[in-house]
């Protein structure tokens, strides 16, 4: 006997193929196959440094997520189910149409390999790892994703991808602060689609307010309408039981509720969560197939041809409309994302030069000898901040260009923006900044240019107290000498001081030429994604707008050429046809638990 979901699953495809919409059926199937698959995916979310890797080692109490100060995940990873432990890389295609590559590691090298993919530029999807644990015996799938919000913003999309295959959400937020208001958009933007989510805190044993940490973060909860569990966890705690046998120490550690509560409000939940995706999905289908029918009923419910003609024109004319509006919105986008590039461009430009006149500013009066490092690690902090500032303004202009793109539809829909624009790891780190030469003034080369400066004094003062009766090498000429090698000696020094500041100046312009080079070519790059990225949308938008339209004037054309015998048939046809519709998406509510929005029409 199937599943109620699927039931409605499948009368909803059938009823997509029979009002000549194989794109929507098509949809609904790839739906129902992700729907059918026994695994049940929960992802562990949360902004960087919160403790989520280590989270997963302590649910599966093992170590198959790398975690460390200087330690970032970079790629989804998968930890399922597996007899004999193993691991593999799964590297995407580098052109369209290609199958993934899966490549088997040990899985003590996985972190090295991931990390040294990442920083040459690779091209991972995600990493799977394997192990025999009764945790995962039933299916369930953890994923530890990238951070969200991390410098690197490919990190952020790659992570709300795998939240739309996600099956149930870990939220991760560390006790030694209560939730930020980032952490609470976050955690709202994740229930809009996964329902299922648990606010887990971590590092309960460093933080000594933890409690009091926790009643804040329910009260927090409460008041932005968040419906998720809460519940603290130490994955030290729980990694150093699991070593030493403590069960005292085990459920100090927070873990039991926390497994108890996956079992409970996850695994057994699994029905509950498929129920809710299908009928977001059948309901969004119905309400396109409801269109065109409601369009046929309006234009067939006049008492003479002139109205069922009138409705037809207005078919036709909001055809022409979205047409005249398609190549509208195509300008709008070319030209909105030229500005955009220029003023990123310039912008970035603009910040350099600034970080260029500081450098030239700071090497005017200090010597580059001293205190390079700390030069350095000042110069890589500012590319770093200019580089963020960079490229979050250039996310929140696509949005917004995404945003006046939509504008030009002459519909309102809740799914003209798209989900996700930006690129997937575009951003690559400039190579370091190469130490200028530094000429140093050693004792001997002072004492060498001390004695040329002096050569001069005694022999200058020497013959001129000669001719007084006095010896050459006298007191006066000694005492001139020495005067003339210490100027020698503070001249050639101040020389040198200047030749290192040129060559301190020149590396840092070098270096900054570099950044700006490779970080304009990166953004210009992410720019050209997002441009496509939004064109592609728009433009299947606009296509399954149009086809809309085209059926609905079909319908009213074939209201105008029916006489009225065929006319009063085909309105019982096209109100049967209705009805069913409403039929269907009251099931769909009930499938929903009556939370599905309202169809807008009676049956």
């Amino acid at each position: 006997m199937s599943a109620p979901w699927l039931d409605v699953l499948d009368d909803t495809i059938r009823a997509c193929a029979a009002h000549n919409r194989p794109d929507l059926a098509q949809r609904l199937r790839d739906k129902r196959a992700r729907q059918l698959d026994p695994k049940l995916r929960v992802l562990v979310i949360g902004e960087p440094k919160q403790g989520k890797s280590q989270l997963v080692n302590a649910m599966v109490n093992a170590p198959v997520c790398a975690v460390g100060d200087d330690v970032t995940t970079t790629v989804p990873t998968f930890v399922q189910h597996a007899e004999t432990p193993s691991a593999a890389l799964v590297r995407g295609p580098s052109i369209a149409n290609t199958p993934t590559e899966r490549i088997p590691v040990p899985i003590d090298q996985l972190a090295s390999q991931v990390s040294a993919n990442h920083h040459h530029g690779g091209d991972l999807v995600r990493a799977e790892v394997g192990i025999p644990r009764a945790l995962l015996d039933s299916g369930l799938v953890l994923i530890d994703t990238p951070g969200v919000g991390d410098l690197r913003p490919a990190h952020t999309a790659s992570t709300f991808a795998a939240l739309l295959q996600a099956d149930a959400v870990l939220m991760v937020s560390d006790a030694t602060a209560e939730l930020t208001r980032s952490e609470l958009e976050l955690l709202k933007q994740v229930m809009t689609s996964c329902p299922n989510v648990i606010l887990v805190l971590t590092k309960i044993d460093i933080a000594a307010q933890w409690r009091r940490v926790v009643e804040r973060n329910r009260a927090h909860l409460a008041r932005a309408g968040v419906a998720a569990k809460l519940i603290p966890v130490s994955a030290a705690l729980r990694l150093r039981a699991a070593k030493t046998g403590d069960k005292a120490l085990n459920a100090e550690s927070g873990f039991p509720e926390l497994l108890t509560c996956v079992q409970q409000d996850i695994v057994a939940a699994a029905d509950q969560l498929a129920r809710r995706t299908v009928a977001v999905t059948a309901a969004s289908a119905i309400k396109q197939l409801v269109a065109p029918v409601r369009e046929e009923l309006s234009a067939r419910a006049a008492q003479g041809p002139e109205k069922t003609i009138a409705a037809l024109n207005e078919a036709q004319r909001r055809i022409d409309e979205l047409r005249r509006r398609s190549a509208r919105w195509q300008t709008v986008l070319a030209d909105e994302m030229a500005d955009l590039v220029s003023d990123i461009e310039y912008d970035l430009r603009d910040r350099t030069r600034k970080i260029l006149r500081e450098v030239d500013k700071t090497f005017e009066t200090a010597d580059p000898a001293l205190g390079w490092d700390k030069f350095e690690a000042w110069l890589e902090d500012n590319l770093t901040e200019a580089a963020t500032t960079n490229f979050a303004w250039l996310l929140d202009r696509s949005e917004w260009v995404a945003e006046k793109v939509a504008k030009s539809f002459p519909v309102a829909r809740d799914d003209l923006l798209p989900e996700s624009i930006f690129p997937d790891d575009v951003l690559d780190r400039v190579a370091p900044m190469d130490k200028p030469l530094i000429e140093k003034f050693s004792l001997m080369q002072k004492a060498f240019t001390g004695l040329k400066g002096s050569y001069g004094g005694v022999l200058m003062f020497g013959l001129a107290t000669s001719l007084a009766g006095m010896p050459l090498i006298n007191a006066i000429s000694l005492g001139a000498g020495a005067l003339f090698g210490g100027k020698s000696i503070i001249d050639e020094s101040d020389q040198r001081l200047r030749r290192r500041q040129a060559a301190a100046k020149a590396a840092a312009a070098r270096h900054v030429d570099d950044f700006f080079l490779k970080f304009g070519k990166d953004c210009r790059d992410a720019a050209r994604h997002i441009q496509r990225s939004l064109r592609n949308h728009f433009a299947t938008l606009a296509e399954e707008l149009q086809e809309t339209l085209l059926e609905s004037a079909r319908s009213a054309r074939r209201a105008v050429q029916d006489d009225n015998s065929e006319r009063e048939r085909r309105n019982r046809d096209a109100k049967r046809e209705l009805d069913e519709l409403v039929g269907l998406y009251q099931r769909v509510q009930a499938l929903a638990g009556g939370q599905a929005p309202p169809l807008g029409i009676s049956a």
